[in-house]
């Protein structure tokens, strides 16, 4: 059985639903009410969209009521990992924001804990009994539509040890390597450097985990095209799009994202897909 406590995401439609009602007192408060689950099941899963600390606080409340409901082994989907960026401390006076949600969550002691595509792998190693989901079959469903002649592109050398382990599950043997530069006093993101000579007109799929305000990608797009690159596309396994869609879309031929952190129902030159158990491939989602 599925405890969803984010009414637009489903990871897993096909499972019993588990019925409840949440609401927030006057105060402020975060409160759950469960209806009583008929049979002696005794492993249940939560699935929830996790973007702050109150909806980590609606998780911890669920979990506590499913517990004192004598549920005795409950697992968890968090798609989009919070904090998942902050896994370094890059200056003076800053916290290891990763760490403080890994370790409410691991107090929690799970059976499983399920995430999509994490930023680095800080996450899994910090979360306990952790299951990976990667990005493979995402991509996979993206492709499916673009040309064959497709390069891959890595943003940046943090995600190259995950696009060549994509490159080789795809049976892809083509990709572009990246770099940027990024002042961890401001944000500011600049110098884009493409190691290619020549793109040949060929198009271009840039693959990373996380899009948020975009700049990015509009930054290694104008690098791509003075390499001679054809259409181009961009994949994000996260889509934040805090700045919104418009000047991405402008640059991109096409742009694909899954629902993990928020529920986009139109776009221009924009495709949402639905992580469900053709991408979450986990038995836990299939008990």
């Amino acid at each position: 059985m599925i405890l969803n406590l984010d009414p637009h995401f489903s990871p897993c439609p096909d499972l019993p639903q588990i019925n409840f009602n949440l609401f927030t007192f006057p105060g402020g408060e975060s409160h759950i009410r469960i209806v009583p689950i008929e049979g002696s099941s005794k492993e249940i899963t939560i699935s929830h969209r996790i973007t702050s600390f109150n909806k980590l606080g609606e998780l911890l409340i669920a979990t506590d009521a499913l517990k004192r409901m004598g549920i005795t082994k409950i697992n968890v989907v968090i798609p989009y990992f919070p904090a998942a960026r902050q896994d370094r401390m890059m200056t003076a006076g800053e916290p290891l924001t990763v760490k403080i949600y890994t370790d409410i969550i691991n107090a929690q002691n799970y059976n499983r804990v399920i995430v999509f595509d994490p930023h680095s792998e800080v996450t899994p190693a910090l979360l306990n009994n952790c299951e990976v989901i990667d990005n493979t079959d995402f991509i996979k469903k993206a492709m499916e539509e673009l040309p064959k002649e497709l390069l891959l592109v890595s943003p940046d050398g943090g995600a190259l040890k995950k696009i060549y382990k994509l490159a080789s599950s795809l049976k892809e043997n083509k990709v572009v390597e990246c770099s940027k530069s990024r002042n961890v006093n401001t944000g500011e993101i600049t110098n884009f450097q493409v190691y290619a000579h020549d793109l040949n007109n060929r198009p271009c799929l840039i693959v990373d985990d996380i899009c948020d305000g975009g700049g990015t990608f509009m930054g290694l797009a104008k690098a791509l095209k003075e390499k001679n690159a054809g259409k181009l596309y961009l994949a994000v396994s996260h889509g934040i799009f805090s700045k919104g869609l418009e000047a991405l879309s402008t640059v991109f031929d096409h742009i694909y994202t899954t629902d993990s952190f928020k529920t986009i129902h139109q776009a221009k030159n924009f495709t949402q897909l639905k992580l469900n158990s053709d991408i979450l491939k986990s038995d836990t989602l299939n008990n």
